[in-house]
């Protein structure tokens, strides 16, 4: 179990890097590192020198915390970030958001990719989480189990404002001034590593799922208890499959080339939330 002097340390030595305090992180999904070109005068601190830190062994996450400057805001950006499916516990899946609250962090905004569920999803699209299912969270796999330190977050969290109302509407603003297709709808968090068989898909379709994807809930559960903003967003990177008899399947290779076409609109959307921040 973590205490808060871990927290606390990590987010020293992350400081001690730069002379920069940010305000708003980024966590950045599969395929979606690339959006840290976008930051000025940043500095790259790899996960191995933070403390604590989990170290992402997916491809397409590259493993770095980079601070820098965007859209006038200073931001420090997961590049990559850890799965419980890696063998990580919930709570070290979630560390780097204790530490972000730590560094004095109020704001995060979450990216992932993720199987369009939706028939009207198209890849290459974005979808803001307007709500989420946390399956695995549901059954007792979610990091607020256990012991509970009142001066992080209290005991018994609501989640019905869990992602904030005004970025939202801010994000799909910018959206329809840009014609960037911008969904809203319910992401379901799954544990992954494996993708959904067709009736699992069917499944999640019927319980009101948009979206589906292996990460990000547990995330945005500790950042609400942290009493931080939220706001998250899903690149479509593929479709999902609901019939046994097709040639069609996933596969990791699809969902990372998905992301050329994502992180320019992703970026371009960002930029635009974050410029007129706080809002």
């Amino acid at each position: 179990m973590y205490k808060r002097a871990d927290f606390e340390r990590a987010a020293e030595v992350v400081l001690s890097h730069t002379a920069s305090r940010p305000t708003i992180g980024l966590v950045l999904g599969s395929g979606l590192g690339a959006l840290v070109d976008a930051l000025a005068d940043r500095v790259v601190i790899p996960y191995e020198r933070i403390p604590g830190w989990p170290v992402s062994t997916v491809e397409g996450h590259h493993g770095n915390l980079v601070i820098g400057e965007f859209a006038g805001q200073i931001v420090a950006a997961q590049q990559g970030r850890a799965h419980f499916y890696e063998g990580y516990t919930m709570a070290e899946v979630t560390f780097p958001i204790r530490v972000m609250k730590a560094m004095g962090i109020h704001s995060v905004l979450l990216t992932n990719a993720a199987g369009g569920v939706n028939r009207r999803y198209n890849v290459g699209d974005l979808m803001l989480l307007e709500d989420h299912i946390n399956l695995p969270g549901m059954t007792g796999a979610n990091p607020l189990m256990g012991p509970n330190d009142e001066a992080l977050g209290l005991r018994f969290l609501g989640m019905a404002q869990t992602y904030d109302r005004r970025l939202r509407q801010r994000a799909l603003n910018v959206a329809r001034d840009h014609d960037i297709p911008l969904h809203s709808g319910v992401y379901v968090g799954l544990s992954g590593p494996f993708f959904e068989t067709p009736a699992e898909i069917r499944m999640i379709r019927a319980l009101g799922g948009d979206a589906v994807g292996m990460s990000t809930v547990n995330e945005v559960l500790v950042a609400r208890h942290a009493g931080m903003r939220v706001m998250a967003c899903s690149g479509i990177t593929n479709c999902a499959i609901d019939a046994v008899d097709t040639e069609l399947e996933t596969d990791h290779e699809e969902v990372l080339q998905a992301g050329a076409v994502i992180v320019p609109r992703l970026t371009t959307i960002l930029k635009g939330l974050l410029s007129n921040f706080p809002i």
